[in-house]
């Protein structure tokens, strides 16, 4: 099903308002560090497969502008939320309120990492439902699997890729090229074991997608 003026039923309704929950934990919660086997990772990454799964199940039974509807929904969320989010932290709290510089700690992200994260996720969420799309075409709607994971991989590359060098990219002296490198490929290789596991998530949400209601 790939119409012209995509309508929404009551099933991706719901997958829609977890891709949106998705990608707000990914840019609230996820910007906490943790140690994943030795590796430092935002818990941002236990979340992002949720969107790439979210999109190619979309893509796989409604078809390419569906897909893309949730993208472009979700970016301007996200530019809302991050306009909203500086606002407030910009403004002066009641004296009475001492959290000011708790609450600055926690949701004042830097314009540079918002805008890194902001750029990366729409970039790399069009390049996966773009190369879905098109192995999906050239394979003539066979091998799941093969489209699932091999766009979700690269995409997450290019997520990784785009905002390390946004964010990080001569921070200071020590953020070379290489040093940046450094930190994209542990980091992306958790990514494509994350996006390996969602693979029967994947063939169960196209089969619950595909029933009538």
């Amino acid at each position: 099903m790939d119409t012209q003026n995509p309508t929404f039923d009551s099933k991706e309704f719901f997958l829609f308002a977890l891709y949106i929950t998705g990608m707000i934990m990914v840019n609230t919660i996820g910007s906490k560090i943790i140690s994943l086997f030795g590796v430092r990772v935002s818990v941002g990454i236990f979340f992002m497969p949720v969107l790439f799964l979210v999109t190619d199940i979309v893509g796989e039974v409604k078809g390419h502008k569906d897909a893309t509807l949730f993208v472009r929904y979700s970016i301007f969320m996200l530019i809302i939320l991050f306009i909203v989010t500086g606002i407030f932290v910009k403004v002066k709290p009641n004296p009475t309120w001492d959290m000011q510089e708790q609450y600055q700690q926690i949701f004042g992200m830097s314009m540079r990492m918002s805008l890194a994260s902001l750029i990366s996720f729409a970039i790399s969420q069009n390049v996966d439902i773009s190369i879905f799309m098109q192995i999906k075409k050239v394979n003539k709607g066979k091998m799941l699997w093969l489209r699932n994971n091999l766009s979700t991989m690269i995409s997450q590359f290019v997520d990784t890729v785009v905002f390390m060098f946004l964010a990080f990219y001569h921070l200071t002296p020590k953020f070379t090229v290489a040093f940046v490198f450094s930190l994209i490929i542990p980091y992306w290789i958790f990514k494509v074991l994350f996006a390996l596991l969602d693979t029967p998530f994947c063939y169960l949400g196209v089969k619950w997608l595909s029933k009538e209601e």
